[in-house]
């Protein structure tokens, strides 16, 4: 080749770098958004939280046991299309919300975590700093989510099962804890927001509680929303899906010790009551916030009847079921709805001589309470 020839073969490559250079699409400019931190903590406990969203003309944010929202809290937006709000100090705990943008909920699009309710997704953040539920250094236990065709229900379900450190490795059989969630939430619940895998790693890493495996069913069978009786597809199937095909399929498929004094169950709200009525194949009782649903007078309506305890003579005067449950534990805090209704049944148990442990504590109806139940609860737990 000689210089001429160089020459043109150098000029057609730069010429085909410009073309390739001008055919790129122009990169778009950087938005403040796109460097966002959604979220962050000051030293003095406040807490930031915001959201790029400069076309919007009102921006709020609403979440389930954050201080100082209530309903919902208005943000305040700043030049350059960021709107942010400053709460707090906020306490160490795990909190769902959701920002309202011109009245649509949308979940915090910088935050990859999340939390499943009954009918939404709520975005999450996890503020360390109370011991018990903090995640902390060394091996876990470990979470699946777990399908299964509920024969009963005649469909397909969804349940999350804990299974504590070594469990894959071993071959050693535990007891069991069926876990269930209230009435707003979903079995994605206990495992998110109510931080009890961390909570269980942490009782089984100090030795304050025994290893066992944790079920977490769905408590929901059916849609539902509020105002609508429960056992309209509710605590009626529930018990069927629980007792023909969430207990079997466990004991089936997991190592467990499949006897009473091996079982435990505990629930909160909704939770609570199914725990109540699906008691008699269990040794220890945990009822978070609840009681027997119908038991007085709320909202104006009469209380059930025939009475809970009318149709449930047999179970209360069943002497060998008294004998039988090693651990009757109600929790429920002073501003909760729910108060009348476990103080309640509390009576009724007594009334009948179940040996019935009962806890007023302060706070109402939050996973703030239920965290800390338990956290309570479990070492209580298989410790014969």
């Amino acid at each position: 080749m000689n210089r001429r020839q160089l020459h043109m073969v150098l000029a057609a490559g730069i010429l085909l770098a410009a073309a390739a250079l001008v055919a790129q699409p122009a990169r778009p400019a950087v938005q403040p958004g796109d460097t966002l931190t959604s979220f962050a903590r000051f030293e003095d406990g406040r807490v930031v939280f915001r959201i790029y969203a400069p076309k919007a003309e009102e921006v709020m944010i609403t979440g389930s046991d954050m201080p100082e929202i209530g309903n919902a809290k208005a943000m305040t937006r700043l030049e350059s299309g960021v709107w942010e709000i400053v709460l707090g100090p906020v306490k160490p705990g795990a909190y769902r919300y959701l920002f309202i943008v011109d009245g649509v909920p949308v979940t915090d699009p910088k935050n990859t975590k999340t939390s499943e309710s009954l009918m939404n997704i709520w975005s999450l953040v996890t503020i360390p700093g109370d011991a018990f539920m903090d995640t902390k250094e060394g091996p876990y236990g470990a979470v699946s989510e777990i399908t299964y065709y509920s024969a009963s229900l005649r469909r397909f379900r969804r349940m999350h099962v804990y299974t504590p450190l070594g469990y894959e490795a071993g071959q050693d059989k535990y007891p069991v804890l069926y876990l269930l969630h209230g009435a707003s939430d979903s079995d994605d619940s206990w495992t998110t927001v109510g931080r009890a895998g961390f909570i269980l790693d942490n009782l089984i890493a100090a030795k304050q509680a025994v290893p066992m495996i944790v079920v977490m069913p769905a408590g929901h069978t059916r849609p539902w929303r509020w105002g609508q009786p429960l056992n309209q597809g509710g605590i009626d199937e529930f018990q069927e899906d629980f007792t023909q095909d969430i207990m079997p399929l466990i004991e089936a498929r997991y190592r467990v010790v499949a006897d009473k004094d091996h079982r435990a169950l505990a629930g909160l709200s909704m939770g609570g009551a199914q725990t109540i009525n699906a008691a008699d194949k269990f040794a220890y009782l945990g009822v978070f916030s609840s009681g027997i649903f119908g038991i007085v007078s709320r909202n104006g309506r009469p209380a059930e009847s025939p009475t809970w305890e009318e149709k449930n003579q047999d179970r209360l005067n069943n002497a060998e079921l008294k004998k039988e449950l090693k651990l009757l534990w109600f929790a429920t805090g002073a501003d909760d709805f729910l108060m009348e209704t476990t103080r309640a049944t509390v009576t009724l148990l007594r009334k009948y001589h179940f040996n019935v442990t009962f806890k007023e504590t302060p706070g109402g109806h939050t996973w703030i309470n239920w965290r800390q139940y338990l956290n309570e609860f479990v070492p209580m737990l298989f410790q014969e």
